[in-house]
């Protein structure tokens, strides 16, 4: 309802200015007719003259001040040429603030327009069309092909391929099976799907990150606030130099040029257009910048602190390579392996359970089955007494294991990798290799990142200094520091943030500490984590770093574009003082100059939506 009535007094608005902007356009071609013209400018004047009067009762200075003071000082010398296009100025500037507004707004209310109105249901053996709005966690749906999944959920049946570019920003279609989880708004373009519900309605991924960014855009910026204080200190000094203009030289047509040239209504609508601009883009390209300070902030980053597991990593083991000793085969070593794992939950457990069912097939659980913490497992199938774990174990175990297998064993975790032996009977028959593999392309984002002006990335783990070492030295990382508690990695950001810019990024879950402390805080792969979109400054939806050189690129060409506006805009109004002082601009030519002159950075501002 509320979302409904600000849509409606936005239209009426619209409408409002579009009649005073035509009665303007009318009354300055019917100029013959002067009451035409006076009535004109009366009724064009009110609305800023409120507006002007409001700011003042809440203590705020603001660009229709300017305007309403020179508005009335026009009125009162019967300069109506001057009073029309001081309104049309005005006028066309508020235009293009509600066209900031709508523009900014609009990709996401196409999105919204095209959200399904009905869900496919299955309850109590019967296949239902329901409204959406009658969808319930715990409910069955089924989506056909070329259908938007209405709901959050995870599905139970079926295969597909799914568009999630409305809400990540990549092109490729995603592959979904049974226990993955799938979001609303995306589509299935190969296949159907039957969906278990877990979210509808305002709780879903898709809803929470509407009101993000309908949210982000009313946060201001830095920038913007710095403009806002110049903006304040140059009415404030126009009105206080013109009053004494004015009381030295007696010549009101003097002051009144001076006002009307000074108007400063095209930097307030050109700033916060390129903001919205940058917040807009970035959304729709999967990045959700909670508002424009932090497309500021990104810019001035000097150091880029990043978690390993999850963000640089899969956060996931995966078998890499298997050894075997004294005449067994690798197939035996991963038998062995897979059924000691099989009833365990530990992450190198599953990675070998998974791993053996993929290469030897259905696993069959053992007779028994022993899991000490941290060490090992002990595990009894047919009549064999199978040992999974590290050297320790082993060596607790008292299997003994020659210098010939130690140095091979020796030599993988020297390379910072995952090594669990495997023995029988208690001899060693081999052992596993297993990783957490680099996401692809990391390096190039990195280089990208240092081209940037990025002085150090730096990694913080709670992992071995050797694990620690091989993933920094693969992806080019200049610094690690390993074997960390997550107070100690907020430490090491304190300690950094004394002098530089520092951003973080993380997976948005365990790394909600860090991410809250850096000045930019960035969690990857946000999309269906609550507490990732919340907890950070900026939410990527997908997992791709290559997307944060990306948004550094947009935060400087927004800023720089910015910093033309301020330039632009400060050689106009120098110029149209000088042609005042000359006597070459009276209050009428003057009106016209600062109209004429507005468009030139809100034109420069609208060059970003390209």
């Amino acid at each position: 309802m509320k979302k409904q009535y600000e849509e409606k007094k936005m239209r009426m608005f619209v409408n409002f200015d579009v009649l005073i902007l035509v009665l303007i356009l009318l009354s300055l071609l019917l100029l013959k007719y002067e009451i035409v013209i006076k009535i004109v400018g009366i009724i064009a004047t009110v609305p800023v003259v409120l507006s002007a009067l409001s700011s003042i009762k809440k203590r705020k200075v603001s660009i229709d001040l300017l305007a309403g003071i020179a508005l009335i000082v026009s009125l009162i010398e019967r300069e109506w040429i001057s009073v029309a296009f001081i309104n049309l100025m005005i006028t066309s500037a508020r235009m293009f603030a509600r066209y900031v507004q709508i523009k900014s707004h609009s990709a996401l209310e196409g999105l919204l327009k095209a959200k399904p109105t009905k869900a496919t249901v299955e309850r109590e053996g019967q296949i239902l069309d329901i409204p959406i709005e009658e969808v319930v966690v715990g409910d069955i749906v089924i989506v056909e092909l070329g259908e938007k999944i209405p709901v959050d959920g995870v599905v139970k049946k079926g295969e597909a391929m799914v568009d999630q570019s409305s809400l990540t920003g990549e092109s490729v279609p995603v592959f979904k099976k049974e226990g993955d989880k799938v979001l609303s708004f995306t589509t299935v373009v190969s296949g159907n799907l039957t969906i278990l519900v877990e979210k509808t309605g305002g709780e879903t991924a898709f809803e929470k990150i509407i009101k993000l960014v309908e949210s982000s855009q009313g946060r201001k910026a830095g920038i913007e606030t710095t403009g806002d204080i110049f903006s304040k200190w140059y009415i404030s000094v126009t009105v206080i130099v013109s009053l004494i203009i004015y009381f030295y030289s007696g010549n009101i047509n003097l002051v009144l040029s001076l006002l009307l040239v000074s108007c400063a209504d095209d930097i307030a609508v050109a700033i916060p257009l390129a903001l919205s601009t940058a917040l807009t883009h970035s959304a729709l390209h999967g990045a959700i910048v909670k508002g424009g300070t932090f497309i500021e902030q990104i810019s001035k980053t000097k150091i880029i602190f990043f978690d390993k597991t999850g963000t640089l990593t899969f956060g996931k083991l995966v078998v890499k390579k298997i050894f075997a000793f004294d005449g067994n085969s690798e197939k035996d070593v991963l038998s062995l392996a897979g059924t000691a794992s099989l009833l365990s939950h530990h992450p190198v457990a599953l990675a070998i359970t998974e791993y053996a069912q993929e290469k030897n097939g259905p696993i069959e659980e053992p007779e028994k089955m022993e899991e000490i913490m941290g060490r090992g497992i002990v595990a009894t199938d047919m009549g064999k007494e199978i040992i999974t774990g590290r050297v320790s174990f082993f060596e607790e175990k008292g299997i003994e294991i020659n210098k010939e297998q130690m140095y091979i064993v020796d030599e993988e975790i020297d390379k910072g990798y995952n090594v669990t032996l495997v023995g029988r009977n208690k001899e060693l028959v081999g052992f596993l290799v297993l990783a957490d593999e680099t996401r692809p392309g990391l390096k190039n984002v990195i280089n990208d990142l240092k081209k940037l002006g990025i002085e150090k990335t730096v990694m913080l783990t709670g992992d071995n200094e050797k694990i620690a070492g091989r993933v920094a030295k693969k992806v080019g990382i200049d610094e690690f520091h390993a074997n960390l508690l997550p107070e100690q990695k907020t430490e090491y950001l304190k300690k950094y943030m004394k002098k530089y810019k520092v951003a973080m990024v993380g997976d948005g879950v365990n790394d909600a500490p860090c991410l809250a402390i850096a000045d930019i805080g960035i969690a990857m792969g946000a999309i269906g984590s609550d507490s990732a979109i919340e907890s950070a400054d900026i939410a990527m939806m997908r997992d791709d770093l290559s997307q944060i050189p990306e948004l550094i690129r947009i935060s400087r060409r927004t800023l720089s574009t910015i910093k033309q506006n301020f330039i632009m805009w400060g050689v106009i109004n120098i110029i149209g003082f000088v042609l005042v002082f000359a006597g070459i601009l009276l209050p009428a030519g003057a009106a016209a100059y600062n109209f004429t002159t507005d468009f030139i950075p809100i034109l420069n501002s609208l060059r970003l939506f390209r």
